[in-house]
């Protein structure tokens, strides 16, 4: 944390009582988030209290849970966080809740690099305490199931793994392996999940497809839910989730500033934001201005800063190019030095073009598909120059996920892997961050402050005069 941050840590320890279990998989596409919505949709019906977050820095899953249970999805990233912030996230999120589901990310063990369970959904769960339950799929398998099940039971000490749905499978096969699995490997059978019809969620080439891409997701959720209801013990998930230790962390303290108007992008083409990132600058004093590039004329009145998340520009590049007067609004604001960060997709509507068709334009060279995952993975951002969110050798830890590239990535930042690898990035400057590289608040929250600040300076506040106090 850096010393900078005017949000500092509390020095007071605090214990919150957050029932939970992680919904962890052997393996990307064994049907985790499946399970985890049917779950989420099956105990919203009953009328329950519930919370829901996602391991790892995915955008698309938690889209998905918050379209069920109504309410923001937390991100828990051990790669980004310390863990007294991942605990404080997921006490925030569960407190007072009477259940809350944590979707794993690729295979249980699965972290940085090919051999290593760091940043893994094993590690959150060692790290939080968290009760497991591990989805296999056993579809055209029997047996063979208990071998896999065995090996990730024993792979690594302490697994947190306390029980098993089979998803994919049918009654028989279930009935039938689930007092094996219960007499021989000491685990809670917990129910199958058999396929759906109706109930299938289409994939694309970062994942699924958004859940507001979806026209009858209720109907799906509908089906889900009443074939968990059938098939799924849920009052033994319940169960489970209760014998979770209360998690303990040290809260944050904010202190709020002067209040500040920030437009944030909230269409279908931009979409991918860390929610906590943006509760957080609420917590400082910011007012939170949704607009839409796609659909708007023009930014937003009044505005101290801009926020252009990611998501899917190049699947709305003509609509967002034949939106004019909104492009030649967003140019002329970066270029009039409104405070701007633009990850990803956002940076891409800041070039001068997406696959042929104009852009803002505020950034020279042009967008255009690599037709491959480009730069993926982890990385450690470190500054080269001072700019907006921090002088120059500061640093945070972020992600790239994305297929796109730009013919000028910029050079504010180094970007490094953690085998080595390292490669030149975003435009930044005095009040720009422009790049591929997402990132969270919570990961260094002294670049809040520095955004924050510059909205300060941009509205012509002095931002090192008094603050006004919660």
């Amino acid at each position: 944390m850096s010393k900078e941050a005017i949000i500092t840590y509390k020095s007071t320890l605090s214990c919150a009582g957050v029932p939970r279990a992680l919904i962890a998989g052997t393996g990307s596409g064994c049907g985790k988030t499946t399970v985890t919505i049917a779950l989420l949709k099956a105990f919203k019906n009953r009328g329950m209290d519930i919370a829901a977050a996602k391991c790892g820095p995915d955008y698309i899953d938690p889209m998905f849970h918050r379209s069920v249970i109504g309410s923001p999805s937390a991100n828990l990233d051990s790669f980004f966080f310390d863990e007294n912030a991942l605990k404080l996230l997921l006490a925030r999120h569960g407190a007072g809740r009477e259940l809350t589901l944590i979707e794993g990310v690729m295979g249980y063990y699965d972290g940085l690099g090919l051999t290593s369970t760091r940043a893994s959904a094993y590690e959150l769960a060692r790290i939080t305490q968290t009760p497991v339950i591990l989805i296999v799929n056993a579809k055209g398998a029997s047996l063979s199931i208990m071998a896999q099940i065995k090996g990730f039971l024993t792979f690594a000490p302490h697994s947190m793994i306390c029980g098993v749905i089979l998803n994919g499978c049918t009654e028989r096969v279930y009935r039938a392996l689930a007092e094996e699995i219960e007499k021989t490997l000491g685990v809670r059978a917990l129910g199958f999940l058999p396929q759906t019809e109706g109930a299938e969620i289409k994939s694309r080439h970062l994942g699924l497809i958004t859940a507001d891409e979806i026209e009858d997701l209720n109907e799906k959720l509908a089906l889900l839910a009443s074939q968990a209801e059938k098939s799924l013990d849920l009052n033994g998930i319940i169960e489970l989730a209760s014998s979770a230790p209360a998690l303990s962390c040290y809260p944050l303290e904010v202190k709020r500033r002067e209040s500040v108007r920030i437009a944030v992008a909230r269409d279908r083409a931009f979409c991918f934001y860390y929610e906590d990132s943006l509760s957080l600058l609420s917590e400082m004093g910011a007012e939170l201005v949704p607009f839409s590039p796609l659909e708007d004329a023009r930014l937003p009145a009044d505005i101290d800063g801009l926020y252009l998340g990611g998501g899917y520009p190049e699947l709305y590049a003509e609509e967002l190019s034949s939106n004019a007067s909104m492009r030649e609004s967003v140019k002329n604001a970066v270029e009039g030095a409104l405070p701007t960060i633009a990850e990803c997709g956002g940076f891409m509507y800041l070039t001068q073009g997406i696959a042929g068709f104009p852009m803002a334009g505020a950034i020279e060279g042009e967008s255009f598909d690599r037709g491959r995952l480009t730069r993926f993975g982890y990385v450690e951002l470190t500054a080269e120059c001072a700019n907006m969110l921090c002088p120059a050798g500061g640093s945070i830890r972020g992600h790239e996920f994305h297929r796109w590239d730009a013919s000028d990535c910029g050079g504010g930042f180094t970007a490094r892997k953690a085998d080595g690898r390292s490669w030149s990035c975003v435009h930044a400057g005095e009040t720009l961050y422009a790049g591929f590289p997402h990132f969270h608040f919570y990961a260094n929250t002294a670049f809040a402050e520095g955004f924050y600040t510059a909205c300060l300076a941009h509205r012509g506040i002095n931002s090192g005069s008094g603050t006004a106090e919660e």
